[in-house]
């Protein structure tokens, strides 16, 4: 009896927490309105992060974000590291909301879809008149049989059921798959925040700003997931082939390209691509964007001597266009020299002397005389900006994008229903539906128009 008692005693303890699960939090889980509170707060932080630049240095944020005066009044660098919304997507509390709304569709689907769906499964005829004016559409028809309206319920892609031995009992339905429309789209949404979740802790995002003709490697990483692994990047390399400016007739960028190959270990090329904004470079699921360029270097030659190379960098202008300059040594002892200035692709340099007098303005290709030697620009050399990102969560937000767009078409479908009971000369006839309630009337009152005609004849 001890024991009994004892293992009593622990199954009241082990049903507490259950019970208080079922009464307590499931009601609050599948409230419809915390699903839309979740919502409306997922989409008011996911704006943030559009607006927000994300996975910048912190001195971008204190430039664009300063105290005073504060953006909106609150909204400054500060703000914004402490609250993590330079990486909003990544943050704990964001992934626990997406969590928390998941958690609310799954609990709603298994206690208010699965079991609709279950109801729309089960069926009984109705074997008395007086059951029919519960019904929202019922008539009552002299001179009618069931098997009539068998027919007629037929040619309009109801399913019928009937047992032979009760000929005069009928019942039918279609549309059952509306009532499975619901739970595809919990599915199919639980699946897009499982993708997102899954990309945000194993993904990461990489800046690279490789010179024309250099082969590199990802090493730059500036944003990355608490399980991210950069296993992916191993055993190949990148080749910037080329990289290249398309201009306007009046001097604008019409569009930059990067030719890229993508090299094994022994060297090989295994992959090419040219590419542009919005036509990336995709490997092995990491994905190469087009997003900045800038001038890594000009070539020059000084009499006779070899060709230089020498490295450019882009000059503090105050936000005032972009320029890169470098400079170039005329006298063996570097007493003196000149400095290069280019602001694009289309081999315009200038030259400037000590003092900053303008020397001469030369392109690609041309010669002039500086301090005594003869100075020749051979050519101005472009870097391409890459954004690299690598989130395998997409595959799985694409599939539950899927599912959601088939589960809002299935939801469509009504599910219909209609009884039929037939008691010497007088045919019962009734129905429901759950949504379309009027195009369901027009539906029933032509059956019954098919069935009066019947009668006539």
């Amino acid at each position: 009896m001890t024991v009994d008692n004892t293992t009593s005693k622990d199954l009241n303890l082990f049903s507490l927490p259950i019970r208080f699960l079922r009464r307590e939090i499931l009601p609050v889980l599948t409230d419809l309105r915390l699903a839309i509170i979740l919502l409306l707060i997922i989409a008011f932080f996911s704006i943030g992060g559009t607006v927000i630049e994300q996975g910048q240095v912190p001195t971008f944020y204190q430039a664009n974000y300063p105290e005073h005066p504060a953006l909106f009044g609150f909204l400054t660098w500060k703000v914004i590291q402490v609250l993590g919304l330079d990486h909003v997507y990544r943050t704990w509390w964001f992934l626990a909301l997406l969590v928390l709304f998941g958690t609310s569709l799954t609990a709603c689907t298994f206690t208010r879809q699965l079991p609709a769906l279950k109801a729309a499964q089960k069926w009984q005829y109705y074997d008395e008149p007086r059951k029919f004016n519960k019904l929202a559409l019922s008539a009552e028809l002299d001179g009618i049989s069931v098997s009539s309206l068998t027919l007629i319920l037929t040619k309009t892609r109801y399913k019928i059921f009937q047992e032979q031995e009760e000929d005069n009992l009928l019942y039918a339905r279609k549309g059952v798959v509306g009532r499975i429309g619901p739970i595809i789209v919990h599915i199919g949404i639980v699946m897009i925040l499982l993708g997102g979740i899954w990309g945000s802790m194993t993904g990461f995002m990489a800046q690279e700003m490789i010179c024309s003709g250099d082969t590199f490697q990802v090493k730059n990483i500036i944003d990355a997931g608490a399980w991210s692994s950069q296993k992916v990047l191993k055993d190949w390399a990148v080749r910037v082939n080329k990289f290249w400016i398309d201009y306007t007739p009046k001097g604008g960028i019409d569009q930059f390209y990067s030719d890229l190959s993508v090299l094994d270990n022994d060297g090989k090329e295994v992959n090419h691509e040219k590419i542009y904004v919005n036509k990336p470079l995709r490997y092995h699921g990491v994905v190469f964007y087009q997003t900045d360029w800038g001038i890594s270097a000009v070539q020059v030659k000084l009499n006779k001597s070899p060709i230089f190379q020498l490295p450019m960098a882009q000059l503090d202008t105050k936000a005032r266009g972009r320029i890169w300059g470098t400079w170039i040594p005329t006298k063996p002892d570097l007493s003196e020299g000149v400095s290069l200035l280019a602001k694009d692709l289309q081999g315009m340099v200038l030259i400037y002397d000590t003092k900053g007098k303008l020397i001469n303005t030369v392109r690609t290709g041309m010669s002039i005389p500086v301090n005594g030697i003869n100075l020749k620009i051979i050519d101005v050399l472009g870097s391409t900006g890459l954004q690299i990102k690598y989130d395998p969560g997409i595959p799985i937000v694409y599939m539950g994008f899927a599912l959601l767009m088939l589960g809002v078409v299935m939801s469509y479908f009504s599910h219909s229903q209609i009884w039929a009971l037939q008691i010497g000369e007088k045919l019962y006839i009734g129905g429901k539906t759950n949504r379309a309630q009027v195009s369901f009337e027009r539906e029933v009152l032509g059956i019954l128009d098919q069935l009066n005609d019947q009668g006539k004849k």
